[in-house]
């Protein structure tokens, strides 16, 4: 029985692209589920309306905020060390502020976003200690 056993090491790079990928499967069922709710639609026909933003320029910028999880699944694990530490702290926070801005009471948002969230929160931390590993 071998007594020296040693822990296999995750790859910070493989690490931070499987966090992305959980926070995008998040952000994809939370507006899936959401289109449940009764009233959605017309909640998006009232934003248009107060904000004076077309509906269609809406959904651009929904499609934009759901393609940075998206595009960090593969950035995470081609960019090199220094950048690939920035971007996904930036990442991380520019759609933090995008799951918290657009926050709402019904609670399977409340759950998702909390995860998405912790996962997000995951990432920078992740990121943030990750040191350069070829010296």
């Amino acid at each position: 029985m071998n007594t020296n056993t040693k822990t296999a090491k995750i790859d910070t790079k493989v690490l931070l692209s499987t966090l992305w990928i959980v926070v995008m499967i998040n952000m994809a069922y939370a507006d899936i589920l959401g289109l449940f709710i009764p009233g959605a639609l017309e909640e998006v026909a009232k934003t248009s309306v107060s904000t004076g933003t077309p509906i269609p320029q809406l959904m651009l910028i929904g499609a934009i905020m759901l393609e940075i999880p998206l595009a960090m699944i593969l950035l995470s694990r081609v960019l090199k060390f220094k950048v690939n530490r920035w971007v996904n702290i930036i990442a991380s926070v520019i759609t933090i502020v995008y799951v918290v801005g657009g926050v709402s009471l019904v609670p399977h948002y409340i759950f998702i976003a909390t995860i998405e969230v912790v996962c997000m929160l995951l990432i920078v931390g992740f990121a943030w200690k990750w040191r350069n590993p070829e010296g």
